[in-house]
């Protein structure tokens, strides 16, 4: 800008020098009615030559005026040259600079993504889900990759954005610098996707870092955490306004409840996805004075499942607890729904209430093919809820298993194939209560690990067969477009 402006001084200075210098000497040609040019017209006439090489062609009057113009039109020919030159120089770097993702964004009220793995396609789709009853919004994704690249697997991974407009900035989310490119003081909010490579951790306190940075950065931040070593670090840099999610203990839970509940994981894809039924934070100020068990029992369409009050969240707490200024949690199709949503119409029967309680529960025997990093939670997990006298067997082809202490469990290790049918019908598959694949995604590209996964899958419903009795088979998936793959060997 400052160059462009320093040719646009020179370029109107000439102009006025020679048009002062022609009314000075009064060389400049004489008009129709025998007058000569007033300022402002010499002051176009100037213009144009220094503007249009051509014009000093159409030239007539003395010599020296001839002279006069073309050393004007010589040098307008460089100095407005170089200024054109300039400005189109800038335009250029400037449509560079869009098409590498270097342009600030201009966005309001939006959602910024920081970082990128796999998960960033499942992240898009349920933030477009989520943003259906929203008007015009929009995702920002930043990343230290190729825009071009980034915009097409979006585009490839993301078929329906449902009217969101997803946004890509090339950058480092470790760099202030490049974090003022996504508009976070502007933000909705803001999610930190942990980073691939042998410390993604690292990566994700450093943006926590980064983001604490500025003061007036104010919307809530989620993050996550591979190592569950680094959870506290991560609580300690992003305060209170950071939500801190533990992956390894999360995905080592759900795998856990999926194998002890047939059905859960078709529950927690309900409550958890945006399709569908979601949980919300809900405030209703008609019953701050009731308990709980009313609370239960005022709303027609929607369910509450639990209490958020004094920085805790309660899933199903004491019936006389008073709601009070707490916030209900509570399960509804949609957030629209929320606002004046009706009271209850209908009458409780609580005859028809099954007052059975739970069977006791026996020493299980455990199936455990695949490891990796996320296995030692899967095991503690296992061992929490398993009865003492448990039996685990783990077979896998990759890795040297270390476990964890274990109370319940008495474990047994052994190596092979687990994609590998004979390995597996040495093993008494339908004997076992509960059967869990796990990824070998330490080892293998995301691809071919699903890819054994799913081989290993269908090898376990061909020996489980059509049996009723048969374990219940959970497995993870790391790519969630083979998750409808691994549907048709039947498992959750």
């Amino acid at each position: 800008p400052a160059l462009v402006a320093w040719l646009a001084v020179a370029t109107l200075g000439l102009i006025l020098v020679f048009s002062l210098f022609l009314m000075a000497t009064q060389w400049s040609t004489v008009e129709e009615d025998g007058s000569r040019p007033g300022f402002f017209r010499q002051l176009f006439i100037t213009l144009m030559h220094a503007l249009d090489p051509g014009t000093v062609a159409g030239d007539t009057g003395t010599w020296r005026f001839l002279v006069t113009m073309l050393i004007l039109t010589i040098g307008g020919l460089f100095i407005v040259s170089a200024l054109i030159g300039v400005i189109a120089a800038g335009i250029d770097n400037r449509l560079a600079d869009l098409r590498r993702g270097r342009s600030l964004v201009i966005e309001r009220d939006h959602t910024v993504i920081l970082g990128w793995s796999d998960a960033v396609f499942a992240v898009i789709r349920e933030l477009s889900i989520a943003n259906e009853s929203r008007r015009r919004p929009t995702v920002v994704v930043l990343a230290d990759r190729d825009k071009v690249e980034m915009e097409d697997e979006i585009r490839e991974k993301v078929e329906d954005l449902r009217g969101t407009r997803v946004v890509v900035r090339s950058g480092s989310p470790l760099d202030i610098g490049d974090l003022g490119l996504v508009a976070l003081t502007d933000a909705r909010s803001v999610v930190v996707l942990s980073a691939s490579g042998d410390e993604p951790d690292h990566e994700s306190i450093k943006t926590l870092l980064a983001l604490t940075h500025d003061p007036a950065i104010t919307a809530p931040v989620v993050v996550e955490i591979e190592d569950p070593s680094n959870l506290e670090a991560a609580r300690l840099v992003g305060g209170d306004r950071t939500v801190v999610i533990d992956k390894q203990e999360t995905i080592a839970r759900l795998l856990v409840q999926s194998a002890r509940q047939s059905g859960a994981a078709a529950v927690y894809t309900e409550l958890f996805d945006f399709d569908g039924d979601e949980i919300y934070f809900h405030t209703d100020t008609r019953i701050a004075e009731s308990t709980y068990a009313e609370a239960l029992l005022a709303y027609e369409e929607v369910s509450v499942i639990g209490l958020a009050k004094d920085d805790r969240v309660q899933l199903n707490p004491p019936g006389e607890t008073i709601v009070g200024t707490g916030e209900l949690v509570v399960v509804a199709a949609d957030d629209s729904t929320l606002p004046g949503t009706p009271p209850l119409r209908g009458v409780v029967d609580e005859s028809v209430m099954s007052t059975v309680g739970p069977a006791p529960e026996v020493p299980s025997q455990v199936l455990v093919l695949g490891w990796n990093t996320r296995a030692p939670a899967v095991l503690r997990e296992l061992d929490q809820y398993a009865q003492l006298g448990s039996r685990l067997d783990l077979l896998t082809e990759h890795g040297s298993p270390v476990l964890p202490p274990l109370t319940n469990l008495t474990a047994t290790v052994s190596h092979g194939r687990t994609a590998d049918r004979a390995t597996l019908e040495a093993h008494p598959v339908g004997d076992y209560d509960q059967v869990i694949v796990l990824c070998y995604s330490d080892h293998l590209d995301v691809q071919r690990a699903d890819a054994k996964t799913l081989v290993t899958l269908l090898h376990l419903r061909e020996i489980v067969g059509g049996r009723t009795d048969g374990p219940a088979i959970v497995s993870e998936m790391l790519d969630d477009r083979n998750r409808a793959l691994a549907q048709v060997a039947h498992v959750d």
